[in-house]
């Protein structure tokens, strides 16, 4: 399998979307200059992008929609359905575990962990939550392979250990905390602080002109 550059892959879903609109517009094709209208992008890295799809653009009519979404869905292995641990039920994991538009982009959570007892043996939106410490086992016998981590920051690393522990061997990290994990784990960030403080600085910056 062809390794796609980290760049393209955070693109590629905003092309999906581009499309989805197409589609509910009634359109069927649509030119690679179009889609980079409605992206905001320029139409050279759009093309390229779109390249590793392997659906041709063809001249005076552009790309099948319909085939163009299946191929970016495909790539980003969304056709293949996940199942995922969440550890942290506090707010943040809470939306998450409601937050219906995984299911349609390849990730499910089947379980949630915490350590209050209160939520321990509760369910949230359909997913029950448990104990943190029965994580090790219950991805284990289950073959979970992905992990969330929405807990404080200072617990990160400790839950991160557990994950790996357990066989998990992605973890999808919500928290600012950098964890360190072994090479072959695959740890992706959100980082919110770091998006609120690019806003906040652009927004004082404005109001000083």
């Amino acid at each position: 399998m062809d390794r796609i550059p980290t760049s393209t892959l955070k693109r590629l879903p905003q092309y999906l979307e581009v499309l989805k609109q197409f589609t509910r517009a009634g359109l069927r094709e649509a030119s690679a200059t179009k889609i980079s209208v409605f992206a905001d992008l320029h139409q050279t890295l759009v093309r390229k992008d779109l390249s590793y799809t392997g659906i041709n653009n063809v001249p005076q009519s552009g790309y099948n929609i319909r085939k163009l979404s299946r191929a970016i869905e495909d790539l980003l292995n969304w056709s293949d359905t996940s199942s995922s641990y969440l550890v942290g039920v506090g707010h943040l994991g809470s939306a998450l575990l409601g937050y219906q538009e995984f299911s349609q982009r390849g990730l499910t959570i089947v379980g949630a962990f915490d350590n209050d007892p209160a939520k321990i043996g509760t369910t949230i939106h359909g997913v029950p939550v448990h104990s943190v410490l029965e994580i090790t086992g219950e991805a284990a016998s289950k073959g979970i392979q992905i992990g969330i981590i929405t807990v404080p920051p200072e617990s990160a690393q400790l839950v991160a250990d557990l994950m790996v522990h357990s066989g998990i061997k992605a973890i999808w990290n919500f928290t600012p905390q950098k964890i360190h994990v072994p090479s072959e784990i695959i740890v992706e960030y959100v980082d919110m602080f770091a998006s609120l403080a690019v806003l906040s600085r652009r927004l004082a910056e404005r109001d000083a002109h």
